[in-house]
């Protein structure tokens, strides 16, 4: 049996060219959209710290760090997600506008609303990346970030770093301390934010 598309079925190149006029971001799973929520101020001040780590440990060295608005599709389950933070050492990356199919290291800031998902559902379809070397969650409610690192026998390793510790990511050799991640970030008033990214 052939299962057909239901009549809320969008293909990827209509989900594409939605995305390009779009005001709001939706991420996309076989046929079907997701309208992203808005980001706390402390979720902007974290990704904006790695992002602009990295970006700087990274000029030169052939890698290119994306934000927020570059897409990961992973072409094996007709999906496409916007991770917070990616990175793509590959060449065939850069033939792509708005999105990659082979990047080194995801990482997303988590959050009360989408946990759940960026650890598990996500993360499940994110390993179908072949050329994924690591996955990143950074909680926004504390010091805290997991390293899950793909090893040489292709199974997913967790690394976890707090307070007083160095980050190291191997996949674009990068270390920093945990603190850079969270300069500038208040977490007394981040307490009192509405956390919905």
């Amino acid at each position: 049996m052939v299962a057909t598309p239901n009549y809320n079925y969008i293909s990827p190149t209509e989900y594409l060219q939605g995305e390009e006029n779009s005001p709001i971001k939706y991420e996309y799973r076989d046929g079907e959209v997701y309208a992203m929520a808005g980001a706390s101020n402390t979720h902007v001040i974290i990704t904006g710290n790695v992002f602009a780590i990295l970006r700087n440990h990274l000029r030169g060295s052939g890698c290119q760090a994306y934000i927020s608005d570059t897409k990961a599709h992973i072409e094996s389950i007709n999906t496409y997600y916007y991770p917070d933070v990616i990175v793509s050492c590959n060449q065939k990356d850069k033939a792509f506008h708005n999105f990659l199919r082979y990047p080194c290291l995801i990482i997303e800031v988590l959050s009360p609303t989408t946990e759940a998902f960026d650890r598990g559902d996500k993360f499940a379809d994110y390993r179908k990346l072949a050329s994924l070397q690591e996955y990143v969650l950074v909680s926004q409610n504390r010091i805290s970030v997991e390293v899950f690192r793909r090893n040489s026998e292709g199974q997913w390793v967790l690394y976890s770093y707090e307070p007083g510790k160095n980050i190291h990511l191997e996949s674009i050799n990068f270390n920093c301390p945990i603190a850079d991640v969270y300069e500038d970030v208040n977490f007394e008033t981040a307490a009192g934010e509405d956390l919905i990214v």
